[in-house]
């Protein structure tokens, strides 16, 4: 597993899920900007990296991981923008779509007990959902090319201690 990568992930995941947060605020884009962080973000960004050569060849198993990755992130990312921003549009705009964010930010009890649960539970389907869209494409990509990894090869090292 290549930590350079993962941190690379990392931070492309929190710019895509603050993108698609504040893509989320307009009304009918909202559910496909919110289907795509939640299922497809992982597919889409490891078919972006492999179109610009940024990852090498990767096999199912690092595929879920990092969709899993990106998963969490950028749903944290879009979650963190979105929600304040709803909350705020929710009191200017009487009857906004997102409205439902004001009750929520408004009741403390409301917000520790309920909002930071659903969030993270949110995140961690994301993460589900988003890893295996990543185990999927990188299998795809293992059937389109043919080329599978080894299973001793590790891309981050090319020396060995003795």
């Amino acid at each position: 597993m290549n930590l350079i990568i993962l941190k690379q992930l990392a931070i492309l995941s929190a710019i895509a899920g603050t993108a698609l947060g504040l893509v989320t605020l307009i009304p009918y884009l909202g559910y496909v900007s919110f289907f795509i962080a939640f299922v497809f973000l992982s597919a889409l960004m490891l078919i972006y990296l492999k179109q610009n050569d940024l990852i090498g060849i990767i096999n199912a198993q690092e595929g879920a991981i990092y969709g899993a990755v990106i998963g969490i992130v950028s749903f944290a990312a879009f979650l963190t923008v979105l929600a304040p921003l709803a909350a705020i549009l929710g009191l200017l705009i009487k009857g906004y779509p997102l409205g439902f964010f004001v009750y929520l930010f408004n009741n403390i009890g409301s917000f520790f007990f309920s909002t930071i649960p659903l969030a993270i539970f949110a995140v961690l389907m994301s993460a589900l959902f988003n890893g295996f869209s990543g185990m999927v494409t990188a299998w795809g990509f293992e059937l389109v090319t043919g080329l599978k990894k080894e299973n001793n090869e590790n891309n981050s090292i090319d020396f060995e201690i003795k």
